[in-house]
């Protein structure tokens, strides 16, 4: 969290936010509602691709825990970054007693396929983008033509915040897995849930799942283009690009990636030649409002799922 206000100051040292207030006003309800709708149905299919990747370990968790298990991992990830798989597995564990273990295996398994689509889209993205994401490797901290560079140095403070930050994770991350290597049965329910994938008899449901689940992403950003005058003529392939950019930033361990994600937002929008200020305020509102719905996407799982458990009660 100090790590994410640190780089927003950075970013928003000299930003009025009075500003804010005019494009509120004008946003589009309509292409904002829909963008809402991706966003959900993002979670949602996520939480349906996870039930196959258990079923070939023998477990059938109810659609609606899987569902809910994930609107709370994404909650949980604005609380402590990266928490989040593990409060999934949590939740399977407690209301529809998945061992922990395997499925956890299961989301290693689904992160490295998020990875390849990540990294297939960055491709596309680049490739079709060349000229423009050449300019953004070079002219990081550039305003606007005309107004000369500016934030320049806290630029490079950012990228080396960010970079300091994904060292310390990855560090992170294998001082555990090395703890958790130690203890023979964890791992050997952890190999499994890993290679659940291979065992998968609906495929071709995974792969499509998994084109869904990154369709909605995509589209719950790009629709947003639509929300605000200063950004509805941007190109389908400046989405892409800009995507790419927002997707590679949340890899920082902030909550829902605030501060990289608004760096790259902005710093990509400035060379399709959107002002520093629009640019600024797109990156501030498409955010607030994508992390809200998270937030309220958690405390709704949260209390569905303590229903479901004195509905069980009961019966």
């Amino acid at each position: 969290m100090l790590l994410g206000v640190l780089i927003l100051y950075f970013i928003y040292d000299d930003f009025d936010f009075s500003q804010l207030w005019g494009p509120l006003k004008e946003m589009n309800l309509f292409w904002f509602a829909i963008s809402t709708f991706f966003g959900i149905m993002s979670h949602v299919i996520r939480g349906w691709r996870w039930r196959l990747t258990l079923a070939p370990l023998g477990f059938k968790p109810t659609s609606s825990t899987s569902v809910y298990s994930v609107f709370i991992a994404y909650a949980a990830n604005l609380v402590v970054p990266r928490v989040g798989e593990v409060s999934r597995c949590v939740v399977l564990e407690q209301y529809d007693r998945i061992p922990f273990a395997q499925s956890l295996g299961t989301l290693i398994s689904e992160r490295f396929i998020d990875t390849l689509m990540v990294i297939l889209i960055t491709i596309l993205a680049v490739a079709l983008q060349w000229n423009v994401f050449c300019r953004f490797i070079g002219e990081v901290g550039i305003v606007t033509p005309g107004e000369g560079v500016s934030a320049s140095v806290n630029s490079w403070i950012i990228i080396a915040l960010s970079a300091t930050a994904i060292a310390c994770l990855l560090i992170f991350f294998i001082r555990k897995m090395t703890f958790w290597k130690k203890i023979r049965s964890f791992v050997t329910r952890f190999a499994e849930g890993l290679l659940s994938l291979t065992k998968m008899k609906n495929s071709w449901m995974f792969i499509i799942e998994t084109v869904g689940i990154w369709f909605c992403y995509f589209m719950q950003f790009y629709t947003c283009f639509f929300c605000f005058t200063f950004s509805s003529d941007l190109s389908i392939l400046a989405g892409l690009l800009l995507f790419v950019a927002g997707s590679i930033a949340v890899v920082v361990p902030t909550p829902n990636g605030a501060g990289p994600w608004h760096f790259a937002i902005i710093s990509i929008m400035l060379l399709y030649g959107v002002s520093s200020t629009d640019a600024s305020v797109f990156a501030l509102i498409v955010h607030s409002t994508q992390t809200l719905l998270v937030a309220v996407l958690g405390i709704y799982a949260l209390i569905m799922l303590q229903f479901k458990k004195r509905l069980n009660k009961k019966l």
